[in-house]
């Protein structure tokens, strides 16, 4: 199979109150797209990806739904969403054993990371990448 261009447009997030969850991502600051009646989609500032949601486009249900949010500086992206209103918890990063509570003492590259519930409790993992891995 030859190889083509290929990207991910928008991710579909259930949800059961389409305009609690509009305001909900308006407050965080992300951008409200023009789409067909019946369809949400906001994109978060400087993502390529957005997130669509409306009544009865997907059966999954209402809080099944676990995505990345990544952000080159983690305590200032912190900061401005419990701002805005999110419960975002405190931060934690992998250690040798697992996940410990804290930033990663030497801030790496996709170590540290909190996370946060939407109104139906779809969760989004706040994650720092500064650098990206090779081939990325």
């Amino acid at each position: 199979m030859s190889t083509f261009e290929q990207r991910i447009e928008a991710l579909i997030i259930p949800v059961t109150d389409v305009d609690a969850s509009r305001d909900f991502y308006v407050g965080l600051g992300w951008r409200l797209d023009v789409t067909p009646p019946g369809v949400v989609q906001l994109t978060p500032p400087g993502s390529a990806t957005s997130v669509q949601f409306g009544a009865g486009i997907t059966p999954a249900a209402p809080g099944s739904s676990t995505a990345y949010l990544v952000v080159e500086d983690i305590v200032t992206a912190r900061e401005a969403l419990v701002a805005a209103g999110a419960a975002v918890t405190d931060y934690f990063h992998r250690g040798p054993d697992g996940f410990v509570p804290g930033l990663d003492p030497d801030r790496a590259s996709y170590a540290t990371r909190a996370t946060f519930p939407d109104p139906d409790n779809n969760t989004w993992i706040l994650q720092e990448i500064t650098t990206r891995l090779p081939g990325r």
